[in-house]
């Protein structure tokens, strides 16, 4: 059994996962709110959420736009592992946006899709530094705009689903707009506990996780790279 020290020890970093009201998701916001919401329940680590967002957007090598991490949490019997998803959050409040010096980071007012601009990014890469969710993919090269989630927005715009989603084997991952009452998000965070990663840093995340076990301690995840858990 891994103790505490151990697991601080070998984790690249940590994340604060904090509980958020049902009321608080489900008010009202103009125009669309659309969300995914994780239940960790049925993520199986299979990654081809990852696969298939490669394919899907054509992202270079190293530069996926999702991706799951193995994560241990303490609970009170000790310590579970689980597959935890991570993309960019869909901030309502994005720190991504405040440091684009020309705007090419915005955030949509009809659906709340962050999404850059790629014709009047300057590629300087700030913003890759400012999410702190780690999110954004950089180019080393500095020639082409960072990578980041858009809810594959060429598929949702035109009412599919993002490429993710459609490939879950499990169906873990749930795609909709929290404003419509009958939409599968929005029955997911009326019946269950729903977390949200550094809700408490003000950026108002739309990516939410469902399933995860109680944490009566300090309610801290700490993110393991996949193939560095396995060994």
């Amino acid at each position: 059994m891994l103790d505490r020290r151990s697991i601080l020890k070998m984790a690249a970093g940590g994340a604060m996962l904090t509980l958020i009201p049902s009321a608080q998701l489900q008010a009202k916001t103009p125009g669309k709110r659309l969300a995914m919401v994780f239940d960790v329940r049925r993520c199986t680590g299979c990654l081809s959420c990852t696969v298939s967002c490669a394919m899907e957007n054509q992202t270079d090598v190293g530069r996926c736009r999702t991706r799951v991490n193995q994560a241990a949490i303490e609970t009170e019997t000790g310590l579970a592992t689980l597959a935890l998803p991570n993309q960019c959050n869909q901030c309502d409040n994005p720190a991504c946006v405040y440091v684009c010096p020309v705007e090419a980071t915005y955030k949509r007012k009809e659906d709340g899709i962050v999404v850059i601009n790629h014709d009047e990014c300057i590629h300087c890469q700030l913003c890759v530094d400012a999410c702190p969710y780690g999110a954004r993919r950089k180019d080393e090269t500095l020639n082409s705009p960072p990578e980041k989630c858009n809810f594959c927005i060429h598929r949702t715009s035109a009412g599919l689903l993002p490429a993710c989603v459609e490939t879950c084997i499990g169906e873990a991952r749930n795609f909709g707009d929290l404003n419509d009452s009958t939409s599968k998000v929005s029955q997911l965070v009326r019946d269950n506990k729903v977390y949200a990663m550094l809700a408490d840093a003000g950026t108002k995340p739309n990516i939410f996780y469902i399933g995860l076990p109680e944490q009566p301690q300090d309610k801290q995840i700490l993110s393991l790279n996949f193939l560095e858990w396995q060994r």
